[in-house]
This record gives C-alpha cells, sequence and structure tokens, in this order.
C-alpha cells in the first residue's frame, strides 16, 4: 500500500515558483530521504506534507486518503523539528506526554507509551530532567520519542541533526537507522547532508529549484545520476566532471583528453547506436574520485583501466586516504588514493583510471547519455 502519494503539487510564493509540480509515490515502510541545496524546496515540500503550508495546486494522499485540506493534526502523521521544539518548563516525561493528554488518551496509557518509548530510545533515566539539562543528542531523543508516542502512519523529519556536532551526528544518524529497522515505519527525511542520505535512505529525492532530479535508491543514484546536477551533489567529493571530444579508436568509442601537454584517450563502453552519434561531439565525462588513483595503487577492473597522466594541484591527507587535485583537460579533478600516496605538488604521475563505472553526460541539455 502506498503510504504517502504527492500529485502534480505545486507551491507559488507570489511570483516565486517554490514547488513546480511534484509527483512521488511512497510505499509503506521505506525510508525516503528529500536532499538538495539550501532553497531547493525539501522544507516547503515537508512542510506542504504535514499540512503546516498549504498549496497552490496539486493532491497530497496518505494511506490513500485524500488531506491536501486536512487540518494536521487528522493526518496521521508525527514531526520531528530541526529545533526540537521541546517545553522548557515541562520535564521529559511531561513533553512526552503533553500531546497524548491533550488528546484525552488515558493515564495508564500514557505511562505504558512513555516507557515504551523510553526503552526504545534509552532515556529512561532522563524522564524527570527538564530540557535544559540535557545534551543536544539527548533532547533529540526526546524530540523522537514525542512522536513516537503517537504511532502514527507517517514520520516527518526536518533535518533534525544540523544543530549537533560532527560525532553526535554519526551516532544519532544511526540510532534513527536502527529505530526505522525496528519499527518499520514510512519515514520522511529532509536534509542537506549527502552523507545522511546515502547512509539511510531506502530511496533519495534529490532536489533543485523546485523539481526533483531523480528519484531512486542510493546506489543508483551515485552510480548513475540522471544529469549533471546530480551527479556533481551527491557524493563527497563530488563525481568529477571533464570536458572531452568522442572519437573513435580501432572500432570502439573514446574520450579524447586535451591539456597543454598533449591529447591522452579514454575507452569508453558505448553502446554502437550512441557511439555513432556522439562521434566528434564534446561531451562531459564523469568518473568518480575513487575511480582514480596513482597507477602503483591502481583500482577495479584491469581491462577497464586507463591510464592518465596529469599535474598534482594539492594534496589533502586525511588518514584513511589521500585526496589529490590534479589538472585534467583545464578542469580541475580530484582523485582518491591511499593513506600513504604523496605524489610531490607539480608533477605529472601517471593515474589509473578506472572507467567502469564512468558516465556520459550532454553538456548542452546536462543530460546523462550514458
Amino acid at each position: 500500500m502506498s503510504a504517502l502519494s504527492v500529485h502534480d503539487l505545486r507551491v507559488n510564493f507570489g511570483s516565486v515558483d517554490v514547488l513546480k509540480g511534484i509527483d512521488m509515490s511512497i510505499e509503506s515502510g521505506e525510508f525516503v530521504v528529500l536532499v538538495g541545496p539550501s532553497g531547493c524546496g525539501k522544507s516547503t515540500l515537508l512542510n506542504v506534507i504535514a499540512g503546516l503550508e498549504g498549496s497552490s495546486a496539486g493532491r497530497i494522499e496518505i494511506a490513500e486518503r485524500d488531506v491536501t485540506r486536512i487540518a494536521p493534526k487528522d493526518r496521521d502523521i508525527a514531526m520531528v523539528f530541526q529545533s526540537y521544539a521541546l517545553y522548557p518548563a515541562m520535564t521529559v516525561r511531561g513533553n512526552i506526554t503533553f500531546g497524548m493528554e491533550c488528546r484525552g488518551v488515558p493515564k495508564a496509557e500514557r505511562l505504558a507509551a512513555v516507557e515504551r518509548v523510553a526503552k526504545l530510545l534509552q532515556i529512561g533515566p532522563l524522564l524527570d530532567r527538564r530540557p535544559s539539562q540535557l545534551s543536544g543528542g539527548q533532547r533529540q531523543r526526546v524530540a523522537m520519542g514525542r512522536a513516537l508516542v503517537r504511532d502514527p502512519i507517517l514520520f516527518l523529519f526536518d533535518e533534525p541533526l544540523s544543530n549537533l556536532d560532527a560525532k553526535l551526528r554519526v551516532e544519532m544518524r544511526m540510532e534513527i537507522k536502527r529505530l526505522h529497522h525496528r519499527l518499520g515505519t514510512t519515514m520522511v527525511y529532509v536534509t542537506h547532508d549527502q552523507i545522511e542520505a546515502m547512509t539511510l535512505a531506502t530511496r533519495i529525492a534529490v532536489m533543485n529549484k523546485g523539481v526533483i532530479q531523480q528519484f531512486a535508491d542510493p546506489q543508483t543514484i551515485y552510480d548513475t545520476p540522471a544529469n549533471l546536477f546530480v551527479a556533481r551533489f551527491m557524493g563527497s567529493p563530488p563525481m568529477n566532471t571533464i570536458p572531452v571530444r568522442i572519437d573513435t579508436e580501432n572500432g570502439a568509442a573514446v574520450a579524447v583528453v586535451s591539456d597543454g601537454e598533449g591529447t591522452q584517450r579514454l575507452r569508453l563502453d558505448l553502446s554502437a547506436a550512441v557511439a555513432a552519434s556522439w562521434v566528434g561531439r564534446d561531451a562531459l565525462l564523469g568518473v568518480r574520485p575513487e575511480c582514480i588513483s596513482l597507477l602503483e595503487n591502481e583500482v577495479g577492473s584491469p581491462d577497464k583501466i586507463n591510464l592518465l597522466a596529469a599535474e598534482v594541484q594539492m594534496i589533502e591527507p586525511t588518514g584513511a586516504e589521500t585526496l589529490a587535485l590534479i589538472r585534467v583537460s583545464g578542469t580541475d579533478v580530484m582523485a582518491k588514493m591511499s593513506a600513504n600516496a604523496r605524489p610531490a605538488v607539480g608533477s605529472r604521475p601517471t593515474f589509473a583510471v578506472d572507467m567502469s563505472k564512468a558516465c556520459l553526460f550532454d553538456p548542452q541539455t546536462e543530460l546523462r547519455i550514458s
């Protein structure tokens, strides 16, 4: 059963189109992440689903019931906010049960619900504290507990980890993932963090300028981005996009890379039809940083490895690996190498490029060709 369906949803703020015909269907039990840069419309979409903002056109269905014009309290949803939104004068127990009291839930049922979520979120010792006595991670657990006692059809999370430090974000991210595995409830989660999106989601909706650019599972989005925006936004570091010219060599398509030292050729795995239509034309070659390494540390399938000489612009040791900024075809390209790799800045070593997951993009339409 579809837990959430959005049909041709549009939101206008005056003359500004914030959402431009959003269509998506989320199945029961999915964890869907809305990701995109600031101002792309992801929080607006979440607020419209929650009923906190109105739409200019379109329809929203929750559990196959039209809720487009229904008040938030009647949509059978629970929302966790970025700012926690806890009542400072109430204890943790009071914050969790307040909504249930307002709905007239019997005391015994309230107490049982608090015990259940306290055990689930491991906040039992905190129940008699006030929010000011809690850490950021503990406050976020309380906010989640307040949502969990509702037992709704749909959980909505609006950038719940953005106020936490890096270590706490990783810990809370794992807590939310465990929570989803235990409950099996449908969750829609907004973030601008690509790592959160990749690690949490069963499917990701990548948004830009009020439009869903791609809606697919994390691996599909990472390996085969629909367009240049998705390729350049998803991943840390993002996919490299290198200007090339398509040619043929021994009957196979190749990407020709040009710089001040001459030209180099990288073999492409294109169908005959695509190769025929692109020979002699300019394109953008997409290669992930982990597919470019020093020749002595080569990765990937040997039959897919191509050699590429490039000047090293900068080195970034991170401990677990070394990142190198290199210059290819007049473009800055990031290579991801082993931890002990230290090519000298200004040198021109040979890199091994694994082309097995390379993508090709049309520079005019910005759509993926192959």
